[in-house]
């Protein structure tokens, strides 16, 4: 007869099969596993720990700058008028000073673009508030900037730099987007696919969308610096962003820490968004989100390919991800090359992914040399996701699987994965992995997994996936998989309906898995509601 358990039971049999196995260390890796009090921005310390990763990564240190400090009320600031034209001239005289801190201090205060420059911290203190304005002519002229991996001209970012370096957005204060009916969101390009709307061959000065005459433009992000070198964020919020958040683009050396952002509710409201930039720490942040947390980018299409530039050696550390559709996402914006990754020490609560994986066939470039460890993942949706087709919404015959296509310059790829030492605690679908028949996700390692799931697995277009040390409790035992090959159980404790996994082979190129001291019971598992 079968027995159903709960959760909890659940959790405490995996412990009592842990400790029986003689594989294996795995009560000591469960244990340092964080838990949600111990990740975010209510944990950030005062000192960046160092950081030991897989690849080279450079020393990092909270940015210094000289012993100099106005008030934005100095300058005439009033708190509730508007109050652009003193901060602006607060930072540019700091900067032309040789830089300092430029203090915006408690109280609600009304801007529209802000831009910040070398040597200069724009600090905001507990208890202030930048609201920022909705009409476009706050945000002219159109600066230089990147949307969706495409380079434009348009309205940039609420909180913008250009080709300098030690920035520095600090603080206690919270900055604030503009209403959700307002003249920027009226006045935005409309298009499925931004490639729609610009032509790659165009020259890029050519391209400006500053919504003069009537016209239209991109949304702002909330801060994207862009070719800069040395920038640090710390302890601020963001509320009600245009667009995606904290957007570093083309920079080199970056510090985000203990940053909350709060976009549950909006359209491609991504939390942190690093594009084509290299040295990045991010660490204790808390991110809520309408669209993905934390995202690697590096450039779309045709434009990416011309400008290839990689996003590398980023490193995510003791964060919080709560409600979004991807907790870390790979992709789709990937033709510069997404690599040198390493994530660890982070809780996704609420997420309807986990760790994400997305391009697209006209893309280009991909994701390599990608680590996670230590993470723990409650009530997600599906924690280990690749999606390379897309949907035809967005990327017309493309998204449909065959034929297989020629490969050309723009063909992405997923490879060199490896992802250890996770706890989910309740989930859907374990994994789900399409690839393209061209160029299938390959050589990926999944171990030490703790899972409690609805389904098990999807693998399609798959070639080299390797599960080992894992405890698997589903209350479905189908292994779906289509032209999937080089599927790999070593190690592997199932728990499922029938005990072994129920496996469907499609495709002329799928071959069975294999099984290497795996151990099947026969349990059925309740999900406690």
């Amino acid at each position: 007869m079968k027995k159903s358990f709960s959760p909890k039971e659940y959790i405490f049999l995996s412990l009592i099969l842990l400790l029986s196995s003689a594989c294996r260390e795995t009560v000591h890796w469960q244990a340092a596993v964080p838990e949600k009090g111990e990740v975010g921005a209510h944990a950030l310390p005062d000192t960046i720990a160092p950081v030991s990763a897989p690849f080279d990564f450079p020393d990092m240190e909270k940015s210094v700058f000289p012993d100099f400090a106005v008030s934005i009320a100095d300058y005439g600031a009033v708190s509730g008028e508007k109050v652009t034209e003193a901060i602006n001239r607060a930072i540019r005289d700091v900067h032309e000073r040789g830089g300092g801190m430029v203090i915006v201090p408690s109280g609600i205060w009304l801007t529209g673009r802000i831009v910040l420059l070398s040597d200069v911290n724009l600090h905001l203190s507990e208890g202030a508030e930048l609201h920022f304005s909705g009409v476009v002519a706050d945000y002219q002229p159109a600066v230089y900037t990147r949307q969706e991996g495409v380079e434009v001209y348009s309205l940039g970012a609420l909180v913008y730099a250009d080709g300098q370096e030690n920035i520095a957005l600090t603080g206690k204060g919270k900055l604030v987007g503009p209403a959700r009916d307002c003249e920027i969101q009226k006045r935005q390009m409309r298009g499925n696919v931004i490639e729609n709307l610009i032509d790659a061959s165009s020259p890029v000065e050519s391209r400006v969308y500053d919504g003069r005459k009537g016209g239209g433009v991109f949304l702002p992000m909330f801060f994207s610096p862009i070719r800069c070198r040395q920038v640090y964020v710390e302890g601020v919020t963001f509320e009600n962003t245009p667009f995606w958040n904290v957007v570093p683009v083309y920079c080199d050396g970056v510090v985000i820490r203990g940053i909350t952002v709060r976009s549950e509710k909006i359209p491609r409201g991504d939390g942190i968004d690093i594009e084509s930039s290299r040295n990045v720490l991010i660490e204790y942040c808390t991110l809520s989100c309408g669209d993905d947390c934390f995202t690697l980018k590096a450039g779309r299409c045709e434009d990416g390919l011309r400008v290839n530039r990689p996003t590398e050696n980023i490193v995510i550390r003791y964060c919080l991800a709560q409600k979004g559709h991807g907790a870390i996402t790979c992709g789709s914006e990937t033709a510069g090359v997404i690599r040198n990754v390493y994530v660890h020490d982070c809780v996704f609560d609420g997420t309807d992914t986990g760790l994400r994986f997305k391009t697209r066939r006209n893309r280009g470039g991909g994701g390599e040399n990608l680590v996670y460890e230590r993470v723990r993942m409650s009530s997600c949706g599906q924690p280990f996701v690749w999606d390379m087709l897309g949907s035809r919404t967005y990327v017309g015959d493309l998204a449909v699987r065959l034929p297989a296509r020629e490969m050309t310059p723009l063909t992405p790829f997923y490879r060199n994965i490896m992802a250890r030492d996770i706890i989910v605690e309740q989930c859907n679908r374990l994994v789900k992995a399409v690839g393209i028949p061209e160029v299938p996700v390959s050589d990926v390692t999944i171990e030490r997994i703790d899972a409690y799931c609805n389904q098990l697995m999807t693998l399609q277009d798959v070639d080299g996936m390797t599960f080992r040390d894992m405890i698997v409790y589903g209350s479905d035992s189908i292994l779906a998989l289509t032209d999937a090959r080089r599927i790999r159980f070593d190690r592997v404790s199932f728990c499922l309906p029938g005990g072994k996994p129920a496996v469907r082979l499609d495709g002329e190129l799928s071959v069975l898995p294999e099984y290497i001291d795996c151990r099947f019971s026969d349990t059925e598992i309740s999900d406690g509601r």
